[in-house]
């Protein structure tokens, strides 16, 4: 594998951009697919273009009890903090990314991962994770 790769297989990478004319872009599945769909958000940044301006990005979706929430996920501005690492933020579709506030333009960038549901290996890795457990050395205590 590419050290720049997917991080893992079944995923394709994913991007959108929010400017002040396209203010909100929604992630979605077709509902006849029976895969389960996970987004990994990864970076949020200011593009070429960008005003020195507070950019609030939000990520809009359903609760429990299906109303729509909002939650803002960053606060971006050109001088101060151009862009912000989310770590995989991982969402479940659907989902919209929505500019708050700010003209953009702001990147999206992440991974869609696509897992099959008669895929069985998260099985799997439960099992290896244990096994490398045990194959841990003890802990020794440090020699003064």
């Amino acid at each position: 594998m590419e050290p720049h790769g997917p991080p893992c297989p079944g995923s394709v990478l994913f991007g959108c951009e929010l400017t002040a004319s396209t203010k909100s872009y929604t992630f979605q599945v077709d509902e006849e697919d029976d895969s389960d769909h996970i987004l990994a958000l990864s970076v949020v940044c200011l593009t070429d273009g960008a005003k020195d301006e507070c950019n609030v990005v939000e990520v809009v979706g359903r609760n429990h009890e299906n109303q729509e929430i909002a939650v803002p996920v960053a606060n971006l501005k050109l001088s101060c903090q151009p862009l912000l690492s989310l770590d995989n933020f991982k969402l479940q579709p659907p989902v919209t990314f929505r500019l708050a506030a700010g003209s953009g333009p702001v990147h999206l960038a992440g991974w869609h991962r696509i897992m099959h549901r008669e895929d069985a290996s998260f099985e799997e890795d439960d099992d290896l994770s244990e096994e490398d457990e045990e194959e841990l050395p003890p802990i020794m205590p440090a020699k003064k």
